[in-house]
């Protein structure tokens, strides 16, 4: 694995499995279906409910039958907080084993083999198999910005993500991209402050629990501001069941989970596009011309000048061929004519590698509260 994966982590999973054997009742309340024509009773039905861990962390568990369904942040369970999160699968899973163990109930198992069950003609086969099956999976990494996140996120704004459309939050602090419909079937991508995500919603939270002079709320203050110092950007995105599917990684133990972390290593590199800063003819000739995506002078003049007709309110035909071509060019420097021109969003700061804003992997100050196999072992 690269050394670039291994920055990765897990921030949220959703995971089922049918077991072979009645689950015990843990639930005090229950219930079970009643056919009242036949008088037969269905399988017995015991609520979802939180289960909770340390420090106002919870995973969600819901028994029906012979099935368990899990769903929660293994990397936030029984911590203060998950900016570091786990970056394996594995010990994931290990977390929510550790939990269903606690109550009574049978662990998660890998995946050996997978087949099909019967259906109606009707209906499409189901595919079945004798361990846990992912239905939600959600990849997680961090950026230092030298502190300048919102800066950060309101540039890349101004980019597509495959075939989704950027949405900049109001506050500035995060960007989602989405459908031309609103939604996100597939892959749900964002990237946000975090500093800002600790303030709305860990801080208050712990302060509740243990007060604001407390340690845990002390800690937690210098985390905020460490990540305010160095510009943490946050990277997220929730792979649904039915990319899980399509791609292949639903079945625990039977699949290469660098494949969910190539596809994110891919949004993390959506900044690498976003390299104009000045909407003018020259400019934007000059990147065309620099970054080999026009061969000549006259072709380079030819697309800024879609660039600078979008600047101006001008509606394009994308149906024809030329538009097209245009505007696949521009987007490979971070232009995308099909957006709604946003004068806002085109500022002079910079986001590249090595000038204005120097975008890196995050390093954790030597007090931070990594994750281990307790979650709460200080690093050496």
């Amino acid at each position: 694995m690269s050394d670039s994966l291994n920055h990765i982590f897990y921030d949220w999973i959703t995971v089922h499995q049918d077991f072979d054997f009645v689950l015990p009742i843990i639930n005090m309340d229950v219930y079970q279906r009643l056919n009242v024509e036949t008088g037969e009773f269905g399988k017995i039905i015991q609520p979802k409910f939180q289960h909770e861990g340390s420090h106002c962390s919870t995973v969600s568990i819901a028994i029906s039958g012979h099935r368990i369904t899990m769903s929660g942040n293994p990397s936030k369970f029984d911590r203060l907080d998950n900016l570091e999160g786990i970056g394996s699968l594995d010990d994931c899973m290990a977390v929510f084993n550790r939990i269903l163990l606690s109550l009574g109930l049978p662990p998660f198992t890998k995946c050996t083999k997978v087949w099909y069950g019967q259906c109606p003609e009707t209906k499409k086969n189901r595919k079945f198999s004798d361990g846990a099956i992912f239905t939600r999976i959600d990849v997680t990494s961090n950026k230092t910005t030298g502190g300048y996140a919102k800066d950060y996120i309101k540039g890349i704004s101004t980019l597509r993500y495959r075939n989704s459309i950027p949405n900049l939050y109001t506050n500035g602090c995060t960007c989602d991209w989405k459908s031309e419909k609103g939604n996100a079937p597939l892959i749900y991508s964002k990237v946000y402050d975090k500093a800002n995500e600790l303030d709305l919603f860990t801080l208050p939270k712990i302060a509740n629990k243990y007060g604001r002079s407390s340690e845990q709320y002390q800690y937690l203050l210098s985390l905020r501001d460490y990540c305010r110092a160095q510009g943490v950007a946050r990277f997220e995105q929730s792979f649904k069941a039915e990319v899980l599917t399509r791609d292949d990684c639903r079945y625990w133990g039977l699949f290469d989970e660098t494949k969910l972390k190539t596809q994110h290593q891919e949004f993390r590199d959506i900044d690498a596009r976003l390299q104009v800063t000045a909407m003018n003819l020259e400019s934007i000739s000059q990147q065309l011309l620099s970054n080999n995506v026009c061969g000549t002078t006259k072709a380079a003049n030819t697309t800024a000048m879609y660039a600078l007709e979008w600047s101006h309110g001008k509606i394009f035909d994308f149906s024809k061929s030329q538009v097209k071509t245009h505007r696949a060019r521009l987007r490979k420097i971070g232009i995308d004519i099909k957006n709604i021109f946003d004068a806002s969003r085109f500022s002079p700061v910079v986001v590249t590698r090595a000038v204005e804003i120097e975008t890196g992997e995050l390093a954790y100050p030597h007090w931070y509260q990594r994750p281990t196999s307790n979650h709460l072992r200080l690093v050496a």
